[in-house]
């Protein structure tokens, strides 16, 4: 006997409009019939007789009675011969005859919907004009970021081939119609370096269209060979193959000291003899102040010569390796490339030691490539590696400059490397220290930090200078870099930064250093109005230091330093593109204010902190006058 439950089923089962009363199906068969076959058992009896049928009979209601139960619907009974009657008496047919369809309509087709998906799936591919034309069509729309690297390069290749061939290019919508095959073979002569340290040349005149390409590791007055890879607007980028005829006043090959030159993407310049290096770094920052600070000629100062670091090898404190995985890696699979992107091409070049890097972080590198292989298949994906130099005091004593000369030799000689983000780093600048996250920012060549801090000085304190400034504002201040090295100098130092840990690690940083608070402090400011927290510094007796992200500065920074109004302003960036259109933003907000006085553009020069790649640190200095 079933249960209750088991009896509701059956009856959802019995009267769904999917079900069909068919006595061949098993109703009025006697149970002990005997047959060939093996006897039914309960659950089979009742799984052939719910099987649902095409043909359904939603209004044939039915009485079945079946091992002892009965489900019902209250019009129909079965009488003793197993015939289902209406409780008047009357039989109803075993089988209801089915529902006829209605006629299809004459007017609608039925398309054959497989022939329709099998044609679109064998549609014949895309012929490579054809892909090519998609992508520009795509890239079309699509424009540069002012000041990003893409649009640096966009306005050397405008310098190179000329605007009024680019703008006809893209009137006429051909501005990515290359006139090279992909993988074609070609000679080209180099007519410049761009700012991210490529070669730019342009294409033979045989080939009827004024075109650049960018090779990597090439330098004006050289004839290479070059293999065309990928197409972009108004260039196509190409690998290096053979330099035919090389400019010795810039590549000297006996100078590369990395066994990976010319496969990392990493470096640019180790060929190039140091000085030459300097002198393309000033070119950098002269083509940024006149393509981006939209100032006229004479209101920009001559760029002065670059600042180079005592160091051009083994100077970088931080280093970021990183490896790839495939999904579904087998355990026993090899180990991936631990190290940087290829250069022009795909995947990870694997890395055993940085020459740029320092000693202790080569060390690092070389551990944690060890832990890496051994612990390989517990990584799910890839994965970045942090490597950080540090300072390690073993005499357990605090960073300050209450320690002897024999404890702080002591303390400061011996550098280790770290490896977890969490981690907090020590650092000497000169005699000052600091203390910071090991994921956070802070400049990666300790090398010219003094150089630089102490031409920020000067830049404040010049000679002659009457008004000297007493108060000095460190904005995007970090860990307390500029606020901290120049705290001597100034009545009052206040730091101010959005990030509310770098403002702890800037506190921590002043008490290492014996700083009063009440002389040298640092607050998190509010974007909207970040120069609010330090109201009471008289802006006539002020000086600032900007330091910020590789972006630049908002606009809505920039139109608070012009309400405010300092005395002096240096402008640090590592992007002299962003930092020469911020600091002409800043010069015209000034004359467009009332008050009869401007910024006058004192100088600008750069800084090498990466020696043997094309990044240079860009540092400003305006000074407030009367108009």
């Amino acid at each position: 006997m079933l249960s209750l439950p088991s009896a509701r089923h059956l009856h959802r089962r019995l009267f769904s409009s999917s079900c069909v009363l068919n006595d061949k199906a098993g109703f009025g068969s006697h149970p002990g019939k005997k047959s060939g076959k093996r006897p039914e058992n309960h659950d089979e009896r009742f799984q052939r007789i719910l099987k649902p049928s095409t043909r359904q009979q939603k209004d044939l209601p039915f009485r079945v009675e079946l091992d002892g139960i009965v489900v019902q619907k209250p019009t129909f009974s079965r009488n003793t011969a197993g015939r289902l009657v209406r409780f008047d008496g009357t039989a109803v047919a075993r089988t209801p005859p089915p529902t006829p369809r209605p006629p299809k309509p004459a007017s609608i087709a039925f398309p054959d919907l497989s022939f329709e998906m099998s044609t679109r799936r064998k549609r014949a591919p895309l012929d490579d004009k054809a892909r090519a034309q998609k992508r520009a069509n795509k890239l079309r729309k699509v424009r540069p970021d002012p000041s990003s690297p893409d649009d640096v390069l966009y306005r050397d290749i405008l310098e190179v081939l000329g605007e009024d061939h680019v703008d006809a290019a893209i009137e006429a919508k051909t501005e990515f119609e290359s006139p090279f095959e992909k993988m074609e073979e070609a000679v080209i002569e180099i007519v410049k370096i761009s700012a991210d340290g490529r070669g730019l040349g342009i294409a033979p005149q045989e080939k009827g269209k004024p075109w650049a390409v960018v090779v990597p590791h090439v330098f004006p007055g050289e004839t290479v060979r070059v293999k065309c890879a990928i197409t972009h607007r108004m260039y196509t980028g190409a690998d290096l193959l053979e330099v035919i005829k090389p400019n010795p006043e810039y590549r000297d090959n006996s100078l590369i000291q990395c066994k990976y030159f010319g496969e990392c993407g990493g470096c640019q310049y180790q060929m190039v003899p140091y000085e030459k290096q300097l002198a393309i770094k000033r070119n950098v920052v002269k083509g940024a102040y006149k393509l981006y600070s939209y100032l006229e000629p004479s209101e920009i100062p001559e760029v002065l010569e670059t600042i180079g670091s005592p160091l051009q090898y083994g100077y970088r404190t931080k280093l970021t390796p990183h490896f790839d995985l495939r999904k579904n890696r087998a355990p026993e699979d090899p180990i991936p490339p631990i190290g940087y992107n290829r250069l022009g091409k795909p995947g990870v070049l694997d890395i055993e030691e940085c020459v740029i890097g320092t000693k202790a972080v080569n060390e690092g590198l070389t551990t944690r490539r060890a832990e890496v292989e051994t612990n390989i298949n517990t990584y799910k994906k890839g994965a970045t590696l942090l490597l950080r130099e540090s300072l390690e005091t073993t005499l357990g004593l605090p960073l300050s400059n209450d320690l002897t000369d024999e404890q702080r030799t002591e303390a400061v000689e011996k550098k280790i490397c770290v490896s977890n983000a969490k981690t907090t780093v020590r650092e000497r600048v000169g005699d000052v220290f600091f203390e910071y996250g090991a994921n956070s920012f802070f400049q990666n060549n300790n090398s010219v930090l003094p150089p630089l801090i102490e031409y920020t000085r000067k830049a404040i304190f010049p000679e002659g200078l009457a008004n000297r400034p007493t108060h000095l504002i460190d904005t995007y201040c970090g860990a307390g870099l500029f606020g901290i090295a120049l705290a001597k100098e100034f009545e009052r130092v206040s730091g101010v930064e959005l990030s509310a840990d770098s403002i702890l690690a800037a506190k921590r940083n002043a008490q290492h250093n014996n700083l009063s608070a009440d002389t040298v402090s640092f607050r998190a400011g509010d974007a909207s109005d970040i120069f609010k927290v330090v109201s009471d510094f008289p802006p006539e007796k002020t000086a600032i230091i900007i330091d910020p992200p590789r972006k630049g500065c908002s606009d809505d920074f920039v139109k608070q330093v012009v309400a405010l109004a300092p005395q002096t302003i240096v402008y640090v960036s590592c992007n002299v593109h962003s930092q020469a259109r911020d600091v002409g933003n800043i010069i015209r907000g000034m004359k467009a204010k009332e008050g009869g006085k401007r910024y006058n553009f004192e100088s600008v020069r750069g800084f090498d902190l990466f020696p043997q790649t094309h990044h240079v640190e860009g540092v400003a200095v305006l000074r407030l006058v009367e108009a």
